[in-house]
């Protein structure tokens, strides 16, 4: 199986490639492109609410990892975040503060 690291990389190519990233991306770029992540969630909460079924609210959630993981090989190539940074570590590192959080550490939901 692919790690998420080359898996970023080799979706940002396909996003290049398809004339997504077209130019060294200014922080405008970057944020309309985490803008688009926001809404392929909102499209997630819309098959959820509209109850399109199981079809539907599993391409939306590939949607949202596909957007993230060409954003973070998007950001690698070009330098908002160090390329020699393994995502997937950063993950599993977070992952291991989750676990030592108290339950729900002070949110409602």
């Amino acid at each position: 199986m692919t790690n998420l690291d080359d898996l970023s990389l080799e979706l940002n190519d396909l996003a290049t490639e398809k004339g997504f990233w077209t130019h060294q991306p200014d922080i405008n770029f970057m944020l309309a492109k985490l803008a688009l992540i926001h809404s392929e969630v909102s499209e997630t909460l819309e098959a959820l609410r509209k109850q399109k079924g199981q079809d539907a609210v599993e391409e939306e959630l590939a949607d949202i990892l596909i957007r993230l993981l060409d954003f973070v090989g998007g950001a690698k190539k070009s330098g908002w975040i160090s390329p020699s940074t393994s995502f997937e570590q950063v993950i599993l590192n977070k992952i291991e503060i989750n676990r030592r959080r108290p339950k729900k550490h002070g949110n409602l939901i």
